[in-house]
């Protein structure tokens, strides 16, 4: 491998790896303009072949890649004489302690999380720049006085005092690496490295002490990203330095406040008697939180949501103690956020549960074990199916169907959801259209299909649509597109645009779930919709609770006022049915019609010619 570099020259050399083209383009973008010279890599292979030719001075490595992903990268590096050095900055969507930690210990120097926010990367990346210069020089000084006290030995006393003067610049240069290697260079608190240091001799205490107790917090700000994607990030970095000297001021002298990275913070609590005083230490951090924070440029109110852990003697490291902390901590945030949450070992099989889980929904969509299957719409006017929606289920492979309840959220949050969507999209197209060429139903009737907010918010989406039936020669007309408010109001600008594209190759609209998000008359009348989706949680009270038929009416009466139609969810007996025919209802669907059911099943209802 060469030894070429060019880190001795004045323009430091950056090697970014992922295999994303926008992400590169962004990242060489901002790199650029502060004057580095950026070589760009989409995979790991390239990432080695091009230290191979020229040594960079840092590395930006995307975690994520086929074929190699950027653990091994790193590994590959570290293990070679010639590129051990070159310090690497992973970086990952994915925000999991666990793929954190595996950072670190595969020899990545920092961590940084996507979507990426443009001063957060510089400043990260100046810091280790600055950090790999101050490491040059030191080498520099003592290959430098190793060659002075060879040529001046006639001059021992004057090479004396110049080696005590540099000895004193490294001793100095030394203790600022120190500082800025254990120091969070926003906050000057502790940062990881220090903390888990801290927590290592903790639990070491635990062994040789029978009465030592401590205890992790793990602190994330609630509502952090929106202070910060809206007030900006130089009100967001000032509110995390505030946030830091309030927690300061609570703690002991032998307690330690770290912060561990973005809005993420942890305390150990060391010598205490139970777990009493870390609950009762947790409301008082809630409570010094509460108060607004009197920044320069506004006054804004966060909260946080913690998660405890007890430390005792069953813990072997620190890796152990901080994510135990950090899944109690996403407890709290499940159940509501500003509060704490004590971790449990209940808690740890869930979490591995669902990552588990998470891991076998990314092989799932390689592997094809999704399934569509299709509920009946009704005509209430003719008691005739008039469409089917597409519902996607999980045939997990050794634990048999998974419900949607479990894996959509997690597809929503790992961003696989939008993949999925896409699939259900094609598979419902290509399975009216097979039903209509068999004869199986009429030309006008439709197929549904849910668009999620991710899949909703894809810069293609309407080319994802137009493949899904142009290419199978479905009439666009059979093609009904559910969304939900939310997804509309995220970005409604775009969201209009988009629709009435969608309105002009003459797909229809539906927004789901109506009545439970925004149900804004406004945006009813900005976006060209066709049908209101009455969502089942009125459905399922209509007959015990009175007042419901008077909201069901309202909207009844809301959609044929704007010319479009209504769709009744979750119709299980005669009586519901009977009511919303009497309301004026265009179409139903339910249990009492059909539970949803795969093609092949759908096939023999047809057959049986059902008339409700």
């Amino acid at each position: 491998m060469s030894k070429t570099s060019n880190f001795n020259m004045g323009k430091k050399d950056i090697l970014i790896v992922d295999d994303t083209p926008d992400n590169l383009r962004f990242l060489a973008t901002i790199l650029n303009q502060q004057g580095y010279s950026v070589r760009k890599a989409l995979d790991g292979q390239m990432a080695i072949t091009a230290c191979q030719n020229l040594l960079p001075d840092l590395i930006l490595l995307d975690i994520l890649m086929p074929e190699m992903d950027g653990y091994a990268v790193c590994e590959f590096l570290k293990a070679n004489e010639q590129t051990q050095k070159i310090p690497v900055i992973f970086l990952s969507a994915i925000d999991d302690i666990l793929d954190k930690v595996k950072a670190f210990e595969v020899g990545g120097v920092d961590y940084i999380t996507k979507p990426f926010h443009a001063e957060e990367v510089l400043i990260r990346v100046k810091n280790h720049i600055s950090l790999r210069a101050a490491e040059q020089k030191i080498l520099n000084l003592n290959i430098e006085l190793e060659n002075r006290v060879q040529e001046r030995t006639l001059q021992l006393e004057l090479t004396n005092q110049e080696l005590k003067r540099e000895l004193y610049e490294r001793q100095q240069l030394q203790g600022q690496l120190l500082y800025r290697a254990f120091h969070d260079p926003l906050t000057n608190l502790s940062n990881r490295t220090l903390f888990m240091e801290r927590l290592d001799d903790a639990i070491k205490l635990t062994q040789v002490e029978s009465d030592y107790q401590f205890a992790v917090l793990f602190l994330d700000c609630d509502r952090f990203k929106v202070i910060n994607d809206s007030l900006g990030h130089l009100v967001g970095d000032e509110l995390l330095i505030a946030i830091g000297k309030r927690l300061q001021i609570l703690m002991r002298d032998s307690d330690i406040l770290a912060r561990l990275g973005g809005d993420e913070f942890a305390i150990c609590l060391e010598k205490i008697t139970d777990i009493n005083y870390a609950k009762i230490f947790a409301d008082t951090i809630l409570k010094e939180l509460s108060a607004p924070f009197k920044l320069s440029r506004a006054e804004v109110f966060i909260s946080a949501s913690i998660g405890i852990v007890l430390g005792n003697r069953n813990y072997n490291n620190p890796q152990e103690l901080l994510r135990d902390a950090d899944t109690a901590m996403y407890r709290a945030k499940t159940q509501g956020k500003s509060r704490y949450c004590v971790f449990t070992d209940d808690m740890y099989q869930q979490a591995i549960k669902l990552l588990q889980l998470e891991n076998d929904l990314k092989r799932a969509i390689e592997r094809q074990e999704f399934i569509v299957y299709y509920q009946p719409i009704v005509s209430l006017s003719t008691g005739r199916i008039s469409g089917f929606e597409a519902l996607v289920r999980w045939q997990h492979p050794t634990q048999g169907m998974i419900s949607p309840v479990e894996f959509i959220p997690i597809a929503e949050e790992t961003g696989l959801i939008a993949a999925i969507d896409t699939w259900v999209l094609k598979t419902a197209c290509i399975q009216l259209r097979n039903w209509q060429k068999q004869k199986l139903v009429d030309e006008d009737v439709s197929i549904s299909v849910n668009l999620s907010v991710r899949l909703f918010s894809q810069p293609n989406l309407l080319e994802i649509i137009d493949q899904a039936w142009r290419e199978i020669q479905l009439n666009p007309q059979n093609l009904k597109l559910e969304i939900t408010e939310s997804a509309i109001m995220e970005n409604g600008e775009a969201a209009a645009v988009i629709l009435q594209q969608l309105r002009k190759c003459q797909i229809q609209l539906s927004i789901d779930d109506f009545g439970t998000g925004y149900s804004s008359l406004s945006y009813l009348q900005r976006f060209p919709v066709n049908i209101l989706k009455i969502d089942q949680c009125f459905i399922n009270t209509l007959e015990s609770n009175p007042r419901n038929t008077g909201l069901i009416a309202t909207i009844i009466n809301l959609a044929h006022t704007s010319d479009m139609k209504a769709i009744a969810e979750g119709i299980e007996t005669p009586e519901k049915l009977a009511q919303l025919r009497d309301l004026g209802c265009d179409f139903g669907q339910g249990y009492l019609f059909s539970k949803p059911l795969a093609a092949k099943s759908i096939v023999d209802l047809l057959a049986s010619s059902p008339h409700w």
